[in-house]
């Protein structure tokens, strides 16, 4: 492995880390309202998955979606301040948490309701399977979505039309509270798609250079004219569901044994063992991502609130006509 790549990954994942950390304080200064998802823990998952990507990918994805947002290149300050609904927001302030979007990186969206985003993504993959693009859509979800019906339906459409969709479950195991061993009569998320013609593989979401390859792989796959692909990455997040979530449904040694198995120690571990990367590297990559983290919040909470709230949201009937009158 590249040092370069090593030092890309890492500090992906401790900007992400800190960029959740921060928003958390944030959250509870009252900076933040409505829900906040957060994702420390399951940071190898976006950043190993979107940095095997290319720019011309689209991404869709849940409402756990800020890294998501940072790996694709949207500026950290135009999160934070979507966070605290301002104007220079990436959606102008309008969307908040759940709503990021950003056209411009190909970003489709977070998106709020539980199974949402799998028509979104075949919809851009059908797009693309017309103008024979050679680009694919990466499309996130928990596993508390493969239950929903248009999992299924959507898995049949992209493997009967041979969609560009790679469909990636970011399966934490607990979806809002429950285990996935008391709803789910199949665990293996991946071999959900054999009954839809989808090939599927499950990997290691603790480990960034694990799902990279994985990703890779599957995207090499997909662009080779092979239809989509699932790809079941095992995680956890360190976090409840939300912030008013305590997460008391899980015992404080399972969550123990995980944070041992944090993804950036893992891949720290590797870098200084292999010599990818030194001590003062990792310190000086920590660094960067605080100060970054900190110039957001400083840019957030600078900027001005949306001016007019009805933008966008309503139009007056003689507007429609206004060319044909």
């Amino acid at each position: 492995m590249q040092s370069s790549l090593a030092k890309q990954f890492l500090y992906d994942m401790l900007l992400a880390r800190r960029f959740e950390e921060v928003a958390a304080e944030q959250y509870t200064q009252g900076k933040i309202a409505g829900f906040l998802h957060l994702y420390p823990g399951e940071e190898a998952v976006a950043v190993g998955s979107l940095r095997a990507a290319e720019l011309g990918d689209y991404v869709v994805s849940t409402y756990r979606e800020h890294v998501h947002a940072l790996m694709r290149g949207i500026s950290p300050n135009a999160i934070m301040a979507e966070l605290f609904g301002r104007a220079t927001g990436c959606s102008g302030g309008y969307g908040g948490s759940m709503h990021l979007l950003s056209a411009e990186h190909r970003f489709l969206g977070g998106y709020a309701i539980v199974g949402e985003t799998f028509p979104i993504a075949i919809g851009a993959a059908y797009w693309l399977a017309m103008n024979h693009s050679p680009d694919a859509v990466l499309c996130f979800f928990g596993e508390g979505a493969v239950n929903q019906g248009t999992f299924h339906e959507s898995l049949n459409m992209a493997a009967l039309w041979k969609l560009p969709v790679l469909f990636i479950c970011e399966n934490n195991h607990y979806q809002i509270g429950t285990e996935i061993h008391r709803n789910s009569a199949i665990v293996e998320v991946y071999k959900r798609g054999c009954g839809n013609g989808v090939p599927g593989k499950r990997v290691d979401g603790m480990d960034v250079l694990a799902v990279y390859e994985a990703t890779h792989d599957a995207l090499q796959q997909i662009r080779s004219g092979n239809g989509p692909f699932l790809l079941e990455c095992e995680t956890y997040r360190y976090r409840g569901h939300s912030m008013a979530d305590s997460g008391a449904y899980r015992s404080t040694l399972e969550v123990a044994e995980l944070r041992a198995r944090d993804p950036l120690l893992i891949l720290r571990s590797k870098a200084l063992q292999h010599g990818w990367l030194g001590e003062e590297d990792a310190e000086a990559l920590f660094t960067k991502a605080q100060e970054v983290v900190e110039e957001a919040v400083r840019f957030a909470d600078q900027s001005p609130p949306p001016t007019d709230l009805y933008k966008d949201v309503y139009v007056r009937p003689l507007d429609l006509y206004k060319g044909a009158l």
